[in-house]
């Protein structure tokens, strides 16, 4: 039995004519005759007198009519019931600051064009440990991970962008002679973000396995505050190109060129990889897969 049977028979029971019935829901006679068939043999009972060319509802088949009229009812809720729940839904996104601040932006504007009822949540991600985990666990939706490869057999990818890092200083920061070399680090100030943050863990890691610690480290939580600070003359910063695209062109800031040799950072999107993907969600993932594209 299913509910197009019922929907069959309870038109039926109302026009008592299998041709206006089939008129109405728009099937061939045979094919209202056929379901009809089906539903008695199904149910072990006559639910229709055929009496010549005129039909009429057995005992058995008023007793279906309450109990089909109540299965279509309730079919008609649950959908109406999903369809709220969907127009409720959350997207909960990971992405370091740099991707939510000067990536994002565009993605989500786009995103809301489509789909402007889905409620958008940002949580923190900086490494692919940490959106791993999020994502295992079902408090992400989705993340974009930047970071150096590393295997992650539970999550799907798909490659954004490898990310170019740079150095930066006050245009007026006088340097030694030449590229920013790992010894010369021992005598500048770094200012960085956050302990835990992808690139800076390349850093740090690439100065201690040369035995170099910078003349001073201070770490800040924002990327704007790094900026202003550098620009003041603080000392230099290593941050992604795209976050200081817009000093480097108007000359608030300057690149300071480095011999240093470290790990390329990459950033994907990524979810689990038996994840159900909603209609919305798989429209997040063109979106961005499409706008980092034309980054």
């Amino acid at each position: 039995m299913d509910l197009k049977q019922l929907q069959t028979f309870l038109t039926a029971s109302k026009t008592l004519s299998f041709t206006q019935t089939a008129q109405q829901l728009g099937y061939a006679q045979s094919s209202i005759t056929a379901q009809i068939k089906s539903l008695e043999e199904e149910l072990a009972t006559v639910l229709f007198e055929r009496l010549g060319k005129r039909i009429t509802l057995t005992e058995e088949g008023s007793r279906l009519q309450q109990y089909a009229q109540k299965m279509l009812e309730l079919d008609t809720e649950m959908k109406r019931v999903l369809s709220s729940e969907q127009a409720h839904a959350v997207l909960t996104i990971g992405a370091q600051e740099s991707q939510c601040v000067y990536r994002l932006p565009s993605i989500l504007q786009l995103f809301q064009q489509c789909h402007p009822q889905v409620k958008i949540i940002f949580k923190p991600v900086h490494t692919t440990e940490i959106a791993k985990d999020l994502l295992q666990s079902g408090n992400l939706d989705v993340a974009f991970i930047t970071d150096t490869f590393k295997e992650t057999p539970m999550l799907h990818r798909e490659r954004l962008t490898q990310e170019q890092l740079v150095f930066v200083s006050a245009p007026s920061a006088i340097l030694q002679q030449g590229p920013l070399s790992v010894q010369q680090c021992s005598n500048e100030t770094l200012l960085l973000t956050e302990n835990g943050c992808s690139y800076r863990n390349q850093l740090e890691m690439h100065l201690q396995q040369e035995g170099v610690y910078p003349a001073q480290m201070i770490e800040f939580a924002s990327i704007e505050a790094i900026k202003q600070c550098v620009m003041a003359g603080l000392g230099l910063t290593f941050l992604p190109r795209m976050v200081v695209a817009k000093e480097l062109a108007n000359e608030r800031l300057k690149e300071v060129p480095s011999t240093l040799k470290l790990a390329a950072i990459y950033t994907d999107i990524a979810w689990h990889k038996d994840k159900h993907i909603p209609p919305y969600l798989a429209d997040f993932i063109d979106i961005a897969i499409d706008r980092y594209q034309e980054f």
